[in-house]
């Protein structure tokens, strides 16, 4: 643990207060939200992100120790421990090395040279690789091995197996792996032929290739589908003549001897027949791995500033559904998200009903005062929003549309969770509830499908799913406790994300608030069945209750600050009426008139506690997504056949990938700022300049309306 301690320092720059502190919180089972949000002085004020990197390096380097332990008692099971081995098992920092030291003593399936050991050869391999002067000659040597009935009838079936034996040790040698692994790094190249003459998305990797040190992360994802649908072949190519040099020198002795040239031909074969298949298959393992890595947090990072949308409040927004054959559905829905009213349309091809269409949409949006429609992007969403820009220019009320992503829709529409909130509406009107609803609150809505099919990660369907799931369910916990949730409208899907609160305890909440009405204060938690003391800890300071028996449940104050709270309430000359009420105008400047350190000993908290207490009191209620810019709405449609190079518009930025993003400028077609065209400054990560859900200008650069593709750039 000493080592593991020392690593984790070293690795996050943490004093030994919060190492300590930090492991003992997650060792005693409290969430990364919960400790990052209500135990700052414990930790020295981690964020969620850093709190989450460290428990995933604390897992993988107690798992390291373990696999140390494991690996040191099966070779010492066999006889084999040395204090060499132990040293080097020590030493190791990578899963990869405990590997290379275990892989001569790991049990193996028959090989060339198990079976030459089985026939007996191993002494005279040993003699041949120790290459000392031998008195006799080695053929002489080696028909003292021939025994026919194991098989062995001739020198060159003796030598041969002899050869065997070395190479297989030449191949199980560490040092040499873990040198030879470096040269590939260093020194090779990934080549990729085409397997197909057809023409493909994977045509620039058709003949190409690029330094193994170099290549750029989404490369190596695109090469691997290529490969895996079989339009590519990839390979390593290596500078053969450097790796066996390498082993001349580590294994050839000075001065060479006369069965030096068997151990030469054996380290050949070695080589070619063991080490470059094995270590090319790591190489790229870990090139994948790391591919995957950074994909997974680009995907990540992309998807909390999707949840983090700022929401569209206090409006009745229609969703329509576009579809040809089977019409647009339509869901009209209130401020809160329930479901007004549904219909279906047919605007589109082939039975272009435009004005029955209007007459029932026009309808709709008077009946109900709609004031905003989300239109999804999918199929027949070009044709809709043309329907919808005209219909609402001959409307007497100022009516905007708006489109919007639909990924994950269909999904959620055929969920059992869907059948349950609507068992009365068909899959295709609940998909038209689902596109009204995100854009009203995307976190509540998006919450509710697998983070994996909203559509904004690049190759999310060739990674470690486990690992994927893990890495995006942490995205979307933080998302939501960072917002904090309503308990009284909260879905189950939404309270499955809070702190301390499994998909059972949410059922449970959601079926209390059915039973006994709304919730009047958090500590009505403490009769939800199934949610104890540890649950209520954990999630009471990111449940919200408005117009409840205490302004302070509106808060993200924990119930266990509440008394020092109060205390700094009372202390200010105010009362909890005027935090209700947001009267406390002068609150900051009597705040002011002392040092924040000395409040905070006076009331019995720490300083970054003490600060939080009063931006909430300040704010009650607040949600951290107003204060973003507001989502773009439109009340005409553009064509793709409308733009022109030089032309400056205003998009929001949908996706960021690693070699620049995608921006809808509202054509339907998302045109792509290259890495390159983001900023007049030279950019290595396209996240340094944009985010999922930024509101920006750019100029088009060029226009392929036929292959629908949009060149832009952000420079000025």
């Amino acid at each position: 643990m000493a080592d593991i301690s020392s690593i984790l320092i070293k690795e996050f720059k943490l004093k030994p207060f919060q190492l300590e502190n930090t492991i003992k919180l997650i060792d005693d089972g409290n969430t990364i939200p919960f400790i990052a949000r209500y135990r700052k002085e414990m930790t020295g004020e981690l964020d969620d992100q850093v709190l989450r990197e460290f428990h995933e390096r604390l897992v993988y380097l107690r798992n390291l120790e373990e696999r140390k332990e494991e690996v040191k008692r099966l070779i010492d099971e066999q006889g084999n421990l040395t204090q060499d081995i132990e040293k080097n098992l020590l030493k190791a920092v990578t899963l990869q090395e405990i590997d290379d030291i275990y892989r001569p003593f790991r049990p193996k399936r028959r090989t060339r040279a198990t079976v030459a050991k089985e026939k007996g050869l191993e002494p005279l391999a040993n003699i041949i690789f120790d290459q000392g002067d031998l008195n006799a000659d080695v053929d002489d040597v080696a028909k003292t091995f021939i025994d026919d009935e194991k098989g062995v009838n001739s020198v060159e079936d003796v030598l041969k197996g002899a050869m065997d034996i070395i190479a297989e040790e030449i191949s199980d040698n560490p040092k040499f792996r873990k040198d030879i692994r470096k040269i590939f790094i260093q020194s090779g190249l990934i080549v990729s032929k085409s397997k197909k003459e057809e023409d493909s998305v994977y045509r620039m990797y058709y003949d190409f290739s690029e330094s193994v040190s170099k290549i750029a992360r989404h490369r190596i994802l695109a090469l691997n589908r290529g490969e895996k649908e079989d339009f590519l072949q990839v390979k390593l190519d290596v500078p053969e003549e450097k790796v066996i040099n390498y082993l001349k020198g580590n294994v050839i002795k000075k001065p060479a001897v006369p069965v030096s040239k068997y151990v030469e031909e054996a380290l050949e074969d070695s080589y070619n027949r063991l080490i470059f298949p094995s270590v090319e298959r790591e190489v790229r393992n870990e090139l994948t791995e790391t591919a995957q890595e950074q994909a997974m947090k680009v995907f990540a990072l992309n998807l909390k500033n999707l949840l983090l949308q700022p929401p569209v409040k206090g409006r009745t927004v229609m969703g329509l559904d576009p579809a040809y054959r089977t019409g647009c559905k339509i869901a009209v829905v209130d401020d809160t998200g329930k479901v007004l009213d549904v219909a279906v349309v047919y605007p589109t091809p082939p039975q272009n009903k435009t004005k029955e269409a209007k007459e029932i949409v026009s309808g709709l949006i008077d009946k109900h005062n709609v004031d905003l429609i989300s239109i999804g992007n999918g199929t027949a969403s070009k044709e809709s929003e043309i329907f919808v820009a005209d219909l609402i220019k001959q409307l007497d009320r100022k009516v905007y549309y708006m489109v919007v992503s639909e990924s994950g829709a269909s999904v959620y529409s055929a969920s059992k969770l869907a059948a349950e909130e609507f068992p009365e509406y068909d899959v295709s009107l609940r998909s038209a509830v689902s596109i009204a609803r995100r854009l009203q609150d995307p976190l509540a809505e998006l919450v509710k499908i697998d983070p994996k099919a909203i559509g904004v990660g690049q190759y999310q369907h060739d990674m470690n799913q486990k690992r994927l799931g893990e890495e995006l369910k942490g995205v979307v916990e933080d998302c939501v406790n960072s917002v904090g949730v309503d308990l009284n409208t909260a879905s189950s899907s939404l309270l499955s994300y809070v702190s301390g609160v499994n998909s059972a305890v949410a059922k449970n909440i959601v079926e209390y608030r059915a039973t006994n009405g709304k919730f009047k204060n958090r500590k009505e938690l403490k009769k939800v069945k199934k949610l104890g003391d540890k649950a209520y800890e954990q999630c009471a300071g990111f449940l919200r209750i408005q117009d409840g028996d205490n302004v302070l449940d509106n808060t993200s104050v924990h119930p266990e600050s509440y008394e020092s709270a109060k205390k700094l309430i009372d202390k200010m000359g105010y009362t909890l009426k005027d935090v209700k009420e947001k009267k406390l105008t002068k609150f900051n400047t009597e705040v002011d008139k002392r040092s924040v350190s000395s409040i905070a000993d006076e009331i019995g908290v720490g300083v970054p506690t003490l600060r939080d207490i009063i931006n909430e009191l300040l704010k009650p209620g607040r949600d951290p997504r107003d204060e973003l810019p507001k989502p773009i709405l439109l009340t005409d449609v553009l064509d793709i056949k409308d733009l022109k190079p030089g032309m400056e518009l205003t998009g929001t930025v949908r996706n960021v990938a690693d070699f620049g993003a995608f921006v809808d400028i509202g054509v339907h077609q998302d045109g792509l700022v290259h890495i390159s065209q983001l900023s007049d400054r030279y950019v290595k990560n396209p996240m340094e300049v944009v985010s999922v859900g930024d509101i920006v200008k750019v100029k088009i650069l060029e226009v392929d309306a036929k292959r629908n593709r949009i060149s832009l750039s952000m420079k000025q």
